[in-house]
């Protein structure tokens, strides 16, 4: 009879790995909302990070530059850490 497999602390369930993940800081910005501003963040972070999971929006603000108002998205960022092996 086969037996079910049960995740414990630091263990395997299905077959599925445990994972560490890394969080950033990053600070978008944009000239018409703070969701553009923390979508033009998210994605200038795709092109250089894999595997992104949550960005979590830790303040906005405004910058008035020359007349002009600058919405800011600070994020936190989480993505999947690879080690050198994967």
């Amino acid at each position: 009879m086969a037996k079910k497999q049960k995740a414990g602390k630091g263990g395997k369930a299905g077959g599925r790995k445990n994972a560490v993940y890394r969080i950033i800081d990053l600070v978008g910005t944009s000239n018409v909302s703070w969701a553009d501003a923390a979508r033009n963040a998210v994605e200038a972070a795709s092109h250089s990070l894999r595997d992104l999971r949550v960005a979590e929006v830790d303040k906005l603000d405004v910058k008035i530059e020359g007349g002009e108002v600058i919405y800011r998205a600070k994020l936190k960022l989480s993505f999947k850490y690879h080690g050198e092996d994967e």
